[in-house]
Protein backbone atom coordinates (compact mmCIF):
# COMPACT_ATOMS: atom_id res chain seq x y z
CA UNK A 1 0.00 0.00 0.00
CA UNK A 2 1.25 3.31 -0.83
CA UNK A 3 0.32 6.10 2.48
CA UNK A 4 0.76 9.63 1.22
CA UNK A 5 2.49 11.89 3.91
CA UNK A 6 2.01 15.60 4.14
CA UNK A 7 4.99 18.01 5.38
CA UNK A 8 3.04 20.28 7.36
CA UNK A 9 -0.46 21.58 5.45
CA UNK A 10 1.89 21.85 2.47
CA UNK A 11 0.33 20.01 -0.74
CA UNK A 12 4.08 21.07 -2.96
CA UNK A 13 5.76 19.00 -0.12
CA UNK A 14 3.73 15.67 -0.58
CA UNK A 15 5.88 12.56 -0.51
CA UNK A 16 4.81 8.93 -0.88
CA UNK A 17 6.09 6.10 1.21
CA UNK A 18 5.75 2.29 -0.11
CA UNK A 19 4.77 0.87 3.45
CA UNK A 20 3.33 -2.88 2.17
CA UNK A 21 3.17 -4.77 -1.29
CA UNK A 22 -0.41 -5.97 -0.48
CA UNK A 23 -3.45 -4.42 -2.51
CA UNK A 24 -4.72 -1.05 -0.93
CA UNK A 25 -7.97 -0.58 0.59
CA UNK A 26 -10.36 1.27 -1.58
CA UNK A 27 -10.07 4.52 1.68
CA UNK A 28 -6.53 4.41 1.34
CA UNK A 29 -6.73 4.79 -2.59
CA UNK A 30 -9.07 7.36 -2.63
CA UNK A 31 -6.79 9.60 -0.22
CA UNK A 32 -3.51 9.03 -2.10
CA UNK A 33 -6.00 9.82 -5.38
CA UNK A 34 -7.03 12.93 -3.78
CA UNK A 35 -3.28 14.10 -2.29
CA UNK A 36 -1.96 12.99 -5.53
CA UNK A 37 -4.34 15.67 -7.61
CA UNK A 38 -4.24 18.15 -5.67
CA UNK A 39 -0.30 18.42 -5.97
CA UNK A 40 -0.76 17.82 -9.76
CA UNK A 41 -3.34 20.44 -9.72
CA UNK A 42 -1.28 22.86 -7.98
CA UNK A 43 1.91 22.26 -9.91
CA UNK A 44 0.42 22.20 -13.32
CA UNK A 45 -1.36 25.41 -12.29
CA UNK A 46 1.59 27.38 -11.32
CA UNK A 47 3.53 26.21 -14.87
CA UNK A 48 0.69 27.82 -16.13
CA UNK A 49 0.73 31.04 -14.56
CA UNK A 50 4.39 31.40 -14.64
CA UNK A 51 3.99 30.67 -18.78
CA UNK A 52 6.14 27.75 -17.81
CA UNK A 53 3.43 24.90 -19.12
CA UNK A 54 4.74 23.54 -22.14
CA UNK A 55 2.33 21.80 -25.33
CA UNK A 56 3.93 18.40 -23.91
CA UNK A 57 2.24 19.43 -20.42
CA UNK A 58 -1.02 20.16 -21.89
CA UNK A 59 -0.99 17.53 -24.81
CA UNK A 60 -0.72 15.40 -21.55
CA UNK A 61 -3.29 17.01 -19.55
CA UNK A 62 -5.41 15.41 -22.05
CA UNK A 63 -4.28 12.28 -23.29
CA UNK A 64 -4.13 10.84 -19.98
CA UNK A 65 -7.36 10.91 -19.03
CA UNK A 66 -8.71 9.75 -21.66
CA UNK A 67 -6.01 6.48 -20.82
CA UNK A 68 -6.76 6.23 -17.54
CA UNK A 69 -10.85 6.86 -18.43
CA UNK A 70 -10.74 3.62 -21.19
CA UNK A 71 -8.53 1.59 -18.76
CA UNK A 72 -11.46 2.10 -16.18
CA UNK A 73 -14.09 1.16 -18.49
CA UNK A 74 -11.87 -2.15 -19.56
CA UNK A 75 -11.77 -3.26 -15.71
CA UNK A 76 -15.30 -1.99 -14.97
CA UNK A 77 -16.49 -4.53 -18.03
CA UNK A 78 -14.58 -7.87 -17.28
CA UNK A 79 -16.71 -11.25 -16.44
CA UNK A 80 -17.50 -10.90 -12.84
CA UNK A 81 -18.52 -8.45 -10.03
CA UNK A 82 -16.44 -5.15 -11.17
CA UNK A 83 -13.81 -4.66 -9.00
CA UNK A 84 -13.37 -0.88 -7.73
CA UNK A 85 -9.72 -0.97 -6.85
CA UNK A 86 -8.66 -2.32 -10.21
CA UNK A 87 -11.60 0.66 -11.61
CA UNK A 88 -9.45 3.09 -9.65
CA UNK A 89 -6.19 1.98 -10.55
CA UNK A 90 -5.97 3.46 -13.45
CA UNK A 91 -5.99 7.02 -12.22
CA UNK A 92 -4.21 6.52 -9.09
CA UNK A 93 -1.27 5.19 -10.90
CA UNK A 94 -1.53 8.20 -13.32
CA UNK A 95 -2.62 11.04 -10.96
CA UNK A 96 0.93 9.48 -8.34
CA UNK A 97 3.28 9.35 -11.28
CA UNK A 98 2.23 13.10 -12.51
CA UNK A 99 2.81 14.38 -8.59
CA UNK A 100 6.33 12.60 -8.39
CA UNK A 101 7.60 14.21 -11.86
CA UNK A 102 6.42 17.48 -11.37
CA UNK A 103 7.55 17.73 -8.06
CA UNK A 104 11.11 17.60 -9.74
CA UNK A 105 10.69 20.27 -11.85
Amino acid sequence: MIRAVLTGMDLMKVTTMKTSKSAASLPAMMAELTVSSWTTILRRTQLIAEGKCTPAEYQRMMTEKADAARASLMAFTTPGAPNPQAILQPWLSRATANAQRLRRR
